[in-house]
């Protein structure tokens, strides 16, 4: 028996989903809804599911058992996997009626920000509700939320959704909550105008997290359609490693308008990059690991492994140096793991717990050495050093793993893994 009555989509996607058993299944995603050719409230046909592997799949309502304020329940039964399809005259609630320009009763402009579904006596659901807020105007105030019945708003056919400009809005608050990996996931899985309205509603930081988790193909795409400015912008944010990668798959032209675009602070690391064949340790690396100077303490070293803009690989080692401590930087004295600064006091300097032995990279050698470096010293992080003792950088065992993988992993991730 369904534990509610009513299930607002905002509010369902991201709950938990259980098999009969308990057993974990995966996420809501999304709701797909069969539009009709009158205005009667639409049959819900299924939800979406993410699966711990990031594929998604397609549910029918009719084996949902039980939707709880914090997760869903199926009946027992086999799932199928087969990876979801978007029909003609399906619609996501989430991914494209979010945000939908609509027409109230009254006759008044609106914006659709969440639609609630109910069971019939038959067992099936019918999106029998629909959130609205008043546009009225645009310098001015918005106007309350107001849930009506579905039947009471026009602009909701197939075609009205898709011909219309969309704000994005309500999607990109959903969005807020979730990993850049999944958002990127959902993105991949939008319709292109939907993904385009999307981005532009990202700030730069967000949008530059997801583009790094998305497929080439996609990342490519994404920056063609923004501004020349906004897109410099975008690059400026990515991590100068997953810049230069995505620069380095552009016309000439195209990349070098780009980097003329970005401040030259910003641009310097990647032009630095770029210089390096992909394959190598110094096409791999980032040019901005944990770096100090010898007279640091073991409590500042810490303080910096906690930014949580790093990654764990990168907060697993700092890095001791010369000054400057910018890359290039001075003299490589050596490294220190996390785990000798977790067990060292916390007023001693890291040039007395140094690391001097850890054999390092060559900007040039290639990605097979690379490997082998990783799983030689058991490490997922490595600095990069030329032949004259500057440190230039640190590999990453996730920079590694990804150019380890099939070149459209990421694109098969998404819909096979």
């Amino acid at each position: 028996m369904v534990a509610v009555n009513r299930v607002f989509a905002a509010q369902l996607a991201g709950l938990p989903v259980f098999g009969p058993d308990g057993e974990s299944i995966g996420k809501v995603r999304d709701l797909v809804i069969g539009l009709r050719v009158d205005r009667q409230p639409p049959r819900v046909l299924g939800l979406v599911l993410e699966l711990a592997t990031r594929r998604r799949i397609f549910v029918p309502m009719l084996r949902v058992t039980s939707i709880e304020p914090n997760a869903v329940t199926l009946a027992t039964g086999t799932v199928n996997l087969r990876h979801f399809h978007q029909r003609t005259n399906e619609v996501l609630v989430v991914g494209e009626l979010l945000d939908a320009r609509v027409r109230t009763g009254a006759g008044a402009d609106a914006v659709l920000v969440d639609a609630a579904m109910e069971p019939t006596r038959t067992r099936d659901w019918r999106m029998t509700r629909v959130a609205v807020r008043e546009r009225t105007g645009r310098l001015s105030r918005r106007g309350p939320v107001q849930v009506v019945r579905w039947e009471e708003l026009t602009g909701l056919s197939v075609t009205e959704i898709a011909g219309q400009p969309q704000g994005a809005q309500h999607l990109v608050a959903v969005f807020e909550t979730m990993r850049a990996a999944d958002v990127a996931l959902a993105l991949h899985g939008l319709p292109v105008k939907r993904r385009y309205e999307v981005a532009e509603a990202l700030d730069d930081e967000r949008l530059a997290d997801v583009i790094e988790e998305l497929p080439e193909d996609d990342q490519k795409d994404l920056l063609a359609h923004l501004d020349e400015e906004r897109a410099a912008d975008v690059l400026e944010a990515m991590n100068p490693d997953d810049a230069a990668d995505l620069l380095a798959e552009l016309p000439e032209r195209d990349k070098d308008r780009l980097l003329d675009l970005m401040q030259p602070e910003e641009s310097a690391p990647v032009k630095r990059l770029l210089e390096y064949s992909f394959d190598t340790a110094g096409g791999l690396m980032t040019p901005e690991p944990v770096v100090l100077a010898p007279d640091a303490t073991v409590a500042e070293a810490l303080a910096h492994v906690r930014n949580p803009d790093l990654t764990p690989a990168l907060a697993s080692m700092v890095f001791v140096c010369r000054p400057p401590t910018a890359t290039p930087t001075g003299r490589y004295l050596g490294c220190v793991h996390i785990q000798r600064l977790l067990r060292e006091p916390p007023s001693d300097l890291v040039a007395g717990v140094l690391d001097t032995d850890l054999a390092t990279l060559a900007p040039d050698a290639s990605l097979s050495e690379v490997t082998r470096y990783f799983a030689a010293y058991n490490l997922v992080c490595g600095p990069v050093v030329d032949e004259t003792d500057h440190l230039l950088g640190a590999v990453s065992v996730d920079d590694v793993l990804d150019h380890l993988l099939p070149d459209n992993w990421r694109e098969t991730g998404l819909t096979h893994a």
